[in-house]
C-alpha cells in the first residue's frame, strides 16, 4: 500500500493548481521526497521560484490536499526553492554575478514601467532572492529617486569597476549616480548605448538571481544594444488599457520577438482606480486592453496593477509600495506580479515538469 499512497501523494502535489499562477504545480516545481510511516506523511517540494513569504501558504494548502487522501492521517510539507538561470537570446554571454536579466519595458512613456520595476524587484527580494536594478534610461534615471539614493556616488575598489549602491537590500546602477539630478544628459545614440554596456559589464554584481532592468519607453538604440549584447532572461511589456498605449506595447513585443528574447507577459498598469472613500471602481483608461494584446500575440497578462495615488507619492518620496507597506493590497499586487514572472523564468530554465516522475495509481 505504500507505494500506492506514495504514488497518490506524488499525483496530489503535481495536480494542485496555483490560485495565482493559475498553472499545476507540477510545472514550476517538482517533489524531492516523500516519507511515509503510519498513516503519516511528510513532503519535500522544491519550486523555482523564491518563496520566502509564499512557502508557508502553499505547504499549508498542500497539507490540506493530502489529508483528503485515503489512508493519510497527518502531513506535512517542506516547501524549499532554488533559483535556475533561465537560457537567454543567442551568441550572448552570460553576466558574470548574474543569474536571470529580466528586462521591463514600454511602448511609450507615462505608462508607470519605472514605477513597476522597482516593486517587481523589491517584491522578488521580498521573496528571498537576491536581486539588482539596472536603470537603463539614460536621458531619464528615476531609479535612484525611487530607491531613496537621490545624491549618492558609487565607489571603486580598483580604479575599474564599480560597486552597485544598495537600496532597501536592492543592488543598483543607474547615470543617475554619475551625474547631477538636474543635469540633462545631452548624449547621441551610440554614446548612450556604450554608457548602458559601461554600466552593465563594469558594475561588480554581488550574486543576483534577478537583475531587473529598468528600459528606457521605446525601440531605439538603447533597446536593441540590449537585445544583441546583454544576455536577457525574459521582458515584461508595461502598458495601460487605452488603445492608443497599446499600440506601443505591441510594437515592443514584437521587438523582442524579433530578436527572439522571450516574452514573459503584459503587464496593465492604472488598470482601474478604486475611490479611497467609497470603494467604487472606476476604469479611467478603459478595460480589456491587456486581456486584448493577450489573447492577440498568445502572451499572459501578468498581472493588472491599480490607478492608486499612494503608488506615485510613495515612489516619488523614495520609498515605494512595496517597501513602505508591503502588507498593503497594492504591494499584494506587485508580490503577485514577482511570482508570476519568477515562476515564468523558472519555467523556461526547465524547473518543474520533467522531473516529476509520470505517475500510475494502482488498486491495493
Amino acid at each position: 500500500m505504500s507505494e500506492s499512497l506514495e504514488s497518490s501523494v506524488r499525483s496530489a502535489i503535481a495536480n494542485y493548481t496555483d490560485p495565482v499562477l493559475d498553472k499545476p504545480l507540477e510545472d514550476v516545481a517538482t517533489v524531492s521526497d516523500v516519507k511515509i510511516a503510519s498513516g503519516a506523511v511528510e513532503a519535500s517540494v522544491c519550486l523555482s521560484f523564491p518563496a520566502s513569504r509564499y512557502a508557508p501558504v502553499l505547504g499549508a494548502a498542500l497539507e490540506e490536499k493530502l489529508r483528503t487522501l485515503p489512508d493519510v492521517e497527518q502531513a506535512t510539507v517542506k516547501v524549499e526553492w532554488d533559483i535556475p538561470a533561465a537560457p537567454v537570446q543567442g551568441g550572448v554571454e552570460p553576466l558574470p554575478g548574474v543569474r536571470n536579466v529580466v528586462a521591463v519595458s514600454s511602448g511609450k512613456g507615462g505608462v508607470g514601467k519605472s514605477t513597476t520595476a522597482v516593486n517587481l524587484a523589491l517584491a522578488l527580494a521580498a521573496e528571498g532572492a537576491r536581486v539588482g536594478m539596472l536603470d537603463a534610461d539614460i536621458y531619464g534615471p528615476s531609479q535612484p529617486r525611487m530607491l531613496g539614493l537621490s545624491g549618492r556616488r558609487p565607489t571603486s575598489p580598483d580604479g575599474k569597476k564599480l560597486d552597485p549602491l544598495i537600496g532597501y537590500g536592492i543592488q543598483c546602477m543607474s547615470i543617475g549616480f554619475l551625474v547631477d539630478e538636474d543635469e540633462a544628459v545631452v548624449w547621441r545614440g551610440p554614446m548612450a548605448t556604450g554608457a548602458l554596456v559601461q554600466l552593465l559589464s563594469e558594475t561588480l554584481w554581488d550574486d543576483v538571481d534577478y537583475l531587473v532592468v529598468d528600459m528606457p519607453p521605446g525601440t531605439g538604440d538603447i533597446q536593441l544594444t540590449l537585445a544583441q549584447r546583454v544576455p536577457v532572461s525574459g521582458a515584461l511589456i508595461v502598458t495601460t488599457p487605452q488603445d492608443i498605449a497599446l499600440q506601443d506595447a505591441i510594437k515592443g513585443l514584437r521587438m523582442f520577438q524579433q530578436v527572439e528574447i522571450p516574452v514573459l507577459g503584459v503587464v496593465e498598469n492604472m488598470s482601474v482606480h478604486i475611490c479611497s472613500q467609497c470603494g467604487h471602481r472606476d476604469p479611467i483608461f478603459g478595460e480589456g486592453g491587456a486581456e486584448r494584446m493577450s489573447q492577440t500575440y498568445s502572451v499572459p497578462v501578468m498581472g493588472r496593477l491599480p490607478l492608486d495615488s499612494r503608488i506615485r507619492q510613495e515612489a516619488d518620496g523614495g520609498r515605494p509600495s512595496v517597501a513602505s507597506d508591503p502588507d498593503s493590497p497594492v504591494s499584494a499586487a506587485y508580490m503577485e506580479l514577482a511570482r508570476r514572472t519568477a515562476a515564468a523564468l523558472g519555467g523556461l530554465a526547465g524547473g518543474g515538469s520533467q522531473t516529476f516522475p509520470n505517475i500510475v495509481v494502482e488498486d491495493d
